[in-house]
């Protein structure tokens, strides 16, 4: 296998046991892993070598929690300004449109943006199967995923409970239980590889407590771990979503999901905003875990996630871009920096730091996806990392620490050399496996067409903005 040296990085962020940062340090990979870090490495034995200068080397991040399908419907008037149930009334009306090729036109737009950013793992949870459309869309994703060498764990979503059944999304977005649950697994089947290094990872996530039965989740769990694979789906996001399974259930989001079989090493929630002191001692107890979203959530107005006391506790936190529609970025590294920020104003200015944050984003992510071959750059780790050109005026006068810098500074964000597994994705800040100008050209079309197919199909305008409710 060749041997490939990445000499002489201006630093180079571990985020091992002891979170070392390497000042002007190389990183050396053979096939898929890495085989030293540190300096001096031109002695080892090596095939090439690709200089580093000037550049900060960080751990591919992992991004816990997306929608890849809703990068064609960012910003769309009708839902800058609404909170999420809204949010989501109108946008299914749009997603219904969503065909084969618009999935995978949005899938390779977010994951793109992704890799660009120096994200080398992502999840999708795509729940949205409109009727009379090919439903193999979870296939159409992961191969997109493979186009651009970006390593993948899709998440077979699912709606059950529709509008005529006390849910949110319309009935003719949902599906028959048996019908999904016989999908789920073909979909591990296919695609679910168990092994190390594995570049694709299945999970089983049913939407939300709103738009599922509580037959379909603990039916979804018991195939889960019949198949070992994780679980995931939105949770305690929004005080409405709080009074729905109070009035439905009787119970608060986590005691719901708790009671259906949901809790667990196996189990991670999107955004786990509104949880009190006793439900924030159960995802300890349990080693449930959180993927924070805090572009998201501060985008719809939900709240801010008790991040730095989950961690505090053990809970296992990854960070999330989540849905391009609420984001409206696939931006990991612009979510670093919100991450850095926001805990701030609730928790205090030293209650996150740089490291702190850049290993929510490496090491956290691969905790959440219950992955130890990923999220650092040691030996016999996979060689996934992300290498980042300090040489911008953004940077200028920064590099007193320069891996503090990516995350304070909103320089220039587009990562310079992204490898993932071994190979190089991302070449002088380019993807190597899409042309940007065609996706650019290709989604404007789509995203055009579904929002004028939406409009076809109801008679009203989603470019106009809802009128504020206080109005």
């Amino acid at each position: 296998m060749t041997r490939t040296l990445y000499r002489r990085a201006l630093a180079i962020a571990t985020m091992d046991d002891n979170r070392r940062v390497l000042p002007n340090a190389d990183l050396l990979v053979e096939g898929k892993a890495i085989v030293a870090v540190g300096t001096g490495l031109e002695r080892e034995p090596h095939d090439r070598v690709v200089d580093m200068t000037g550049k900060v080397l960080i751990p591919g991040m992992v991004n816990c929690h997306h929608h890849l399908y809703q990068t064609l419907t960012r910003v769309v008037p009708c839902v800058q300004d609404v909170e999420l149930f809204d949010w989501l009334t109108d946008l299914y009306e749009i997603w219904r449109q969503l065909t084969p090729d618009a999935v995978r036109t949005g899938a390779l737009v977010g994951l793109g943006e992704l890799l660009l950013t120096g994200c080398t793992t992502s999840t999708d949870h795509h729940y949205v199967f409109p009727k009379n459309v090919d439903k193999k869309l979870i296939e159409v994703q992961a191969q997109a995923a493979r186009e651009l060498g970006i390593r993948f764990h899709p998440t077979r979503g699912s709606m059950s409970r529709g509008k005529s059944q006390g849910g949110l999304p319309p009935d003719d977005l949902v599906q028959p239980e048996e019908e999904i649950l016989a999908d789920c697994e073909r979909v591990i089947g296919v695609l679910h590889d168990p092994s190390r290094f594995s570049m694709c990872k299945v999970a089983l996530a049913p939407c939300s407590p709103f738009s599922v039965t509580d037959k379909l989740l603990e039916k979804t769990a018991v195939l889960a771990r019949k198949h070992k694979v994780l679980m995931h789906t939105h949770l305690a996001e929004t005080i409405d979503e709080e009074e729905f399974c109070l009035k439905l259930h009787g119970l608060r989001p986590l005691a719901y999901m708790e009671r259906v079989g949901w809790v667990g090493r196996d189990v991670w929630y999107a955004h786990g905003i509104h949880f009190n002191d006793d439900e924030l001692a159960l995802l300890a107890k349990t080693k449930t875990g959180i993927a924070h979203c805090p572009s998201s959530n501060l985008r719809l107005g939900s709240g801010i996630c008790r991040v730095p006391e989950l961690r505090k506790l053990g809970v296992p936190v990854g960070l999330a871009v989540d849905g391009s529609a609420s984001n409206d970025a696939s931006n990991m590294l612009a979510e670093a920096r919100q991450a850095l920020l926001v805990h701030r104003i609730k928790s205090g200015v030293n209650s996150t730091t740089a490291m702190s944050t850049l290993e929510l984003a490496t090491r956290g992510g691969a905790l959440v996806l219950g992955r130890d071959d990923i999220g650092s750059l040691e030996p016999g780790k996979a060689a996934d990392f992300a290498a980042f050109d300090l040489h911008d005026l953004g940077y200028a006068g920064a590099l007193h620490d320069p891996v503090a810098a990516l995350l304070f500074c909103a320089a220039t964000q587009r990562a310079h050399t992204v490898v993932v597994n071994g190979e190089v994705v991302v070449a002088n800040g380019h993807l190597v496996g899409a042309s940007e100008d065609e996706l650019i050209h290709k989604a404007n079309r789509i995203a055009q067409e579904m929002v004028t197919g939406a409009k076809t199909h109801t008679g009203r305008d989603f470019l106009k903005p809802r009128q504020p409710k206080h109005v």
